[in-house]
């Protein structure tokens, strides 16, 4: 069996999959805050699962719509981060760590979806539908 190359996007949503995880514990352990913890444990793990199902993608159009699943999951893991810092259930540092981390992958799935989208209209405009 051909073994695929394990690209940054998955590896650092897989990382960061474990961080929401780990948030997640700290929110309902030591915080005692069980409503925006789960939000944001399923939109946060949610970005990892969508960009790991991207790679079984039937077609571009499919995986185009696995990556930007992921991207919305990304936006709503942004919101509810920055509830958890406003309301002063996060503080600075905890905050800045992990929202830099989800900033970087919203970044990372924008570029990839402008990337497959030209591919495919380069590709569709050579006459290759």
């Amino acid at each position: 069996m051909m073994e695929r190359k394990e690209s940054p996007l998955r590896t650092k949503s897989e990382d960061f999959a474990i961080r929401i995880i780990r948030l997640y514990q700290y929110l309902t352990k030591d915080k005692h805050e069980y409503v925006m913890s789960k939000q944001i444990y399923r939109s946060g793990t949610s970005i990892g699962a969508n960009i790991a199902e991207s790679r079984n993608a039937q077609s571009s159009a499919d995986f185009i719509s696995k990556l930007s699943i992921a991207l919305k999951e990304s936006d709503e893991t942004e919101y509810w981060l920055k509830n958890l810092y406003s309301s002063g259930i996060l503080n600075e540092k905890q905050f800045l760590s992990i929202h830099h981390d989800n900033i970087e992958i919203t970044k990372m799935l924008t570029s990839a979806i402008k990337t497959i989208k030209q591919k495919k209209e380069n590709y569709e405009n050579k006459g290759n539908k």
